[in-house]
């Protein structure tokens, strides 16, 4: 599990917005529908790694 102190101050490195944890496997971006994955408990921050989230999801 990564630590929640890491997750306040990584951003997004598209856009810089804020981050937040999505579950153990990925952190999002909800600005940018970027989910990039937890691997070890490493965020992979790569926008090129990132998977977009498609917009026509159900709301939860």
């Amino acid at each position: 599990m990564i630590n929640k102190d890491l997750i306040e101050i990584l951003a997004c490195p598209q856009c810089k917005g804020a981050v937040k944890l999505q579950d153990e496997h990925g952190i999002l971006c909800e600005k940018c529908n970027l989910l990039y994955e937890i691997k070890d408990g490493i965020p992979i921050m790569l926008v090129d790694r990132a998977k977009r989230l498609d917009d026509k999801s159900p709301s939860q």
